[in-house]
């Protein structure tokens, strides 16, 4: 696990690592964040197969439970996570002026459009649906967050090389698995390689969630 900056939000690199170990360790950074004794961190793994279940899930969502489920304490309805994703979890505690999830949001599908428009992808969002599309149509960024006494936690999935046949097994945040895509599927041999993707996306992040950050916020 190897812990570097940008700027001075730590990013700690935990590589392939189980959903309950990463959420322990989620939990155990938001408590040292409000305590004061971690700075504000982004926490950048990629997940063994799981689904997870957010606070808005609505009917059946999970239509195949060939995958552990969890249930989370973030928003939004279920989705997948595994192999060949890029996931961040930021643990930053939010400035008083900046206390605004729903920005915090557009915050975080902001830095997934810069991640993508950076590999050539023209990307944009959907209303009425968190999260970052191609055309409206072709999911590749699903977020989902909470906070715990305005420290945010749980975050963005980005797909890229996935293993889009894995959302079968739900609807991910309410629609039809054929709505998810990812890097891969859309460049083909251009698409670039996880470490140039995780560099480009703890960039945006550093940047777009300067705003909400201690000391950052207008």
């Amino acid at each position: 696990m190897g812990v570097t900056t940008a700027g001075d939000l730590a990013v700690r690199d935990l590589g392939r690592i189980a959903y309950r170990d990463a959420w322990a360790l989620q939990k155990e950074t938001v408590a040292a964040r409000r305590a004061g004794t971690a700075p504000d961190t982004l926490l950048v793994c990629e997940h063994d197969p799981v689904v997870t279940v957010g606070r808005g899930t609505k009917g059946e969502a999970v239509l195949d439970r060939r995958f552990p489920v969890e249930e989370v304490e973030r928003g939004g309805e279920a989705t997948y996570h595994g192999p060949g994703q890029v996931v961040v979890y930021p643990i930053v505690a939010l400035a008083p002026g900046a206390r605004d999830l729903h920005r915090w949001l557009r915050a975080l599908e902001e830095a997934g459009l810069r991640t993508l428009a950076a590999s050539g992808l023209e990307a944009g969002r959907r209303d009425g649906a968190t999260g970052v599309w191609i055309g409206g149509t072709r999911k590749l960024v699903s977020i989902g967050v909470a906070a715990d006494r305005w420290v945010t936690w749980h975050g963005l999935a980005l797909n890229h090389r996935t293993d889009l046949a894995h959302f079968a097994a739900i609807r991910p945040c309410g629609f039809d698995a054929q709505v998810m895509t990812s890097m891969e599927a859309e460049l083909g041999e251009r698409c670039p390689d996880r470490e140039a993707v995780v560099a480009t996306l703890v960039d945006a992040l550093r940047e777009e969630l300067a705003p909400f950050r201690e000391g950052a916020a207008s």
